[in-house]
């Protein structure tokens, strides 16, 4: 009996708009810098079409990368809240793929935007097997003192009464033909600034690494230390950290060079050091892993994998033979593609936009 899982950071999926660009520069997008706005009311109405326009395509990117996962259970990073979930389901994906997720979960969060996990759902399975969610559980409310992970580092820019996840954990509960699975869908604190020296990855590499230590905290407390390993869970999300990249050398002109390397520490060490939970995406060769370009400029390119689905070792162990597919098509043509891996891109992709999202969404077909 199997289903296909699936991930995606879906990229600022809001129904709202933001004016502050006309008093922060910051906050403004880049084209309407190219124009004399002289009042806040036409800002406004300039912004607004700019949206409007901008979205229409960035969401039929977002659903055709969607449709390419062909996914029974979606998890999703970075949703407004259910108004938003729902137009965007019913507009865009019901729409292009003919087949909705009828079953629509998301609990409000931590995010000050308002960005939000969300879990979607089919009724059935492809083989035509029920899924059932049975419970759904957020741990917004969690807080370093609740599991004592408070320490020196976090000192640094939080007090021991502050919420561990900068989102949520959405903890899910579901019978798949009958059979039960846990599922944990996460989106970790992002790569800030460089502070004190170190850069944005390393200066906020404790907030991640306490995010991590919750969930496992929460995986075992629910199912007993040291007794997790023959539970059927899977922990899904944008991680916003690595334990290996591929750094880009060269420019257009003279071609690119692609080097891999391990990270020495990474956030996600408390899921895998011991064998905790597994990366499926190891099965894929090492030049293939990966679900984000970041670019800095030419001093700082790479190609990394922010976009996870861990499984538990039974789960892995079961699904031994199964690999993930990563979906690229939506990536925009400015993304510096390891030779032969090269994709088609969808319909209308630009250079940096229209995109599905910088991220790419990861799906897997497994058994419970």
């Amino acid at each position: 009996m199997s289903f296909r899982l699936a991930t995606f950071n879906i990229e600022n999926l809001l129904s709202r708009f933001d004016f502050s660009g006309f008093r922060n520069q910051l906050k403004q997008d880049r084209v309407l810098r190219l124009f004399d706005v002289k009042t806040e009311a036409e800002y406004q109405r300039l912004e607004e079409a700019r949206t409007i326009a901008h979205t229409d395509d960035t969401r039929q990117m977002s659903a055709l990368a969607i449709a390419d996962c062909d996914a029974d259970i979606l998890c999703l990073q970075e949703a407004d809240n259910m108004a938003s979930l729902q137009a965007f389901e019913y507009n865009y994906l019901f729409r292009m793929v003919g087949n909705g997720y009828r079953q629509k979960y998301l609990i409000e969060g931590n995010d000050s935007r308002g960005i939000d996990v969300a879990v979607l759902m089919r009724e059935e399975t492809r083989d035509g097997q029920p899924i059932e969610c049975l419970d759904v559980k957020s741990h917004a409310g969690l807080t370093y003192e609740d599991l004592d992970l408070f320490n020196d580092q976090l000192a640094l820019t939080n007090r021991p009464a502050d919420r561990i996840f900068k989102r949520d954990c959405l903890e899910l509960d579901l019978r798949i033909g009958g059979r039960p699975l846990t599922l944990y869908v996460v989106h970790f604190k992002s790569m800030g600034p460089a502070r004190e020296g170190l850069d944005g990855r390393q200066a906020t590499m404790p907030l991640r690494v306490a995010e991590a230590s919750a969930v496992r905290h929460i995986i075992e407390s629910r199912f007993g230390r040291g007794k997790t390993a023959d539970k059927m869970f899977a922990i899904c999300g944008d991680m916003n950290d690595y334990q290996e990249k591929v750094n880009i050398l060269g420019d257009r002109r003279n071609g690119y060079q692609f080097v891999p390397h391990e990270e020495e520490t990474s956030s996600l060490d408390v899921f895998s050091h011991d064998g905790f939970v597994e990366n499926p995406m190891l099965r894929r060769p090492v030049m293939d892993r990966w679900t984000l370009f970041h670019s800095r400029g030419p001093q700082e390119r790479h190609l990394c994998q922010l976009d996870y689905i861990w499984l538990s070792p039974a789960l892995a162990k079961r699904n031994h033979s199964q690999v993930p597919e990563v979906i690229r098509g939506g990536q925009p043509f400015r993304t510096i593609f390891p030779p032969g891996l090269d994709v088609e891109r969808y319909p209308r992709t630009g250079w940096d936009r229209p995109k599905a999202s910088d991220h790419c969404p990861v799906a897997i077909t497994l058994d419970v």
